[in-house]
């Protein structure tokens, strides 16, 4: 995440979860420690897995206090270990007590997500299959949480409504059929969208192929279907397979050669990593 992206996006959400934990004032800081004083903690691993959202940690205490000084010994998408150093940071011990919750709720949730799609992204090593999320995200956490992904070796689908048409059941339903919601996306979409239909039989799967569909989601299929989808697309669309993939099942997926493979779980149910500031300590 390059400081531009940081700057015009991430920055609001920050000073708003800041907001979130101090409406007035720390009263615990305030009460032990009235006056500035410059201090040093420690980050420290208490989990094997993937950094990710360093920037992140590092701008909420910049935000607080652009003195603060840093010192990481890891960079995102690095593999760390349970005791493992992973920084420290300097300054004002006001503002490390201050941002310190913060902070670390944004390290531990990127971090638990790059770890989690990094040990699903490894299963489909060695296929031509690529490693989606979806828009199952955080609210106010999409950008924080999409780049996770990339940083676990996963790839993002679309940010947003905005981003891209994906014709869903309820839209199919909403527009009379998978031909005339087809139909009438090309029509309102830029000619450079490309138009994704979500199917759930290879009756549909027809219908959105003579429609012209670019991109097919085989939605809770069977495996012996998403199979035979694969098949009748092939050369006509790319593929795409989803519902309730998670890194527990998803080998059963492997063997069937779509384009790609999308899992909300890599988002909504990744564990966060273990990561905690410890030995606070005066410095001159």
């Amino acid at each position: 995440m390059n400081s531009i992206t940081m700057k015009l996006n991430a920055d609001e959400l920050i000073r708003s979860a800041l907001r979130e934990d101090i409406t007035s004032e720390d009263i615990t800081t305030n009460a032990v420690m009235p006056e500035y004083k410059k201090g040093e903690v420690e980050l420290i691993c208490k989990q094997d897995g993937i950094i990710a959202g360093l920037d992140v940690f590092k701008r909420v205490f910049e935000l607080l206090d652009p003195e603060t000084e840093f010192e990481f010994y890891n960079k995102d998408g690095d593999k760390v270990e349970n005791g493992r150093l992973v920084g420290k940071i300097r300054g004002d011990i006001r503002v490390l007590l201050s941002g310190e919750r913060t902070a670390l709720n944004y390290l531990q949730r990127m971090s638990g997500i790059a770890t989690y799609t990094n040990e699903t992204a490894k299963l489909l090593e060695g296929t031509k299959t690529k490693l989606l999320d979806t828009r199952k995200t955080t609210p106010n956490m999409r950008i924080f949480e999409k780049y996770a992904v990339r940083v676990g070796g996963g790839c993002n689908h679309r940010y947003n409504l905005s981003d891209g048409v994906l014709l869903k059941d309820n839209h199919i339903g909403a527009a009379g059929g998978v031909k005339n919601a087809v139909k009438m996306a090309r029509e309102y979409a830029p000619f450079v969208r490309k138009i994704e239909v979500e199917v759930e039989n290879l009756e549909m799967l027809r219908e959105a192929l003579d429609a012209g569909a670019d991109i097919i989601m085989l939605d809770n299929m069977a495996p012996g279907d998403m199979a035979a989808a694969v098949e009748m697309t092939r050369g006509r669309a790319e593929t795409e397979c989803s519902g309730n993939v998670t890194r527990e099942n998803i080998k059963r997926l492997t063997d069937i050669g779509v384009d790609y493979i999308s899992s909300g779980a890599l988002t909504h149910s990744a564990p966060i990593l273990d990561l905690s500031l410890k030995n606070l300590h005066p410095v001159k």
